[in-house]
């Protein structure tokens, strides 16, 4: 099954960030095979952002590290069919734009599974599950999903 990491998984395994929450990051992306992982494009910018913006990193080790990601999984694109698509769930649902924008990517993208804490309380968007790996069950059903 193609699984879907959204920004904050990538900040977690980079180590910043609650202990728990690092250790769990760490823990999934390893169970997880990197042939059925994508990472939409935009989730990279946000790493660096988060990684040079307020943890304080120079600008060209935080590029490193974004780009370190880019070499484990593939990435995403921000098509047009997936804006097109995030406007109109943004339109229809509570969600911000670029949350939906992440979660369409990975509907194009033909993933079944998006791992985030972005989205509390929702279990779908753009026929994509919405699992929070933080949880104690979301964190089991993420791992079961993933790799079984």
């Amino acid at each position: 099954m193609r699984v879907a990491l959204d920004t904050n998984i990538l900040v977690y395994a980079e180590g910043y960030g609650d202990t728990q929450r690092c250790e769990r990051a760490r823990s999934l992306i390893e169970a997880l095979p990197a042939e059925n992982v994508i990472i939409p494009g935009q989730c990279l910018g946000e790493l660096f952002r988060i990684l040079h913006g307020k943890s304080r990193l120079p600008r060209q080790s935080a590029a490193k590290r974004a780009l370190r990601w880019a070499d484990i999984f593939m990435i995403a694109d921000s098509s047009d069919q997936a804006f097109l698509l995030a406007l109109d769930l943004a339109r229809s649902h509570p969600v911000q734009i670029w949350d939906a924008l992440i979660a369409c990517v990975a509907s194009v993208s033909h993933c079944r599974l998006l791992l985030t804490e972005d989205f509390p309380g929702t279990s779908t968007l753009a026929a994509v599950r919405i699992v929070d790996p933080f949880t104690d069950s979301g964190f089991h059903e993420a791992i079961a999903t993933a790799v079984g």
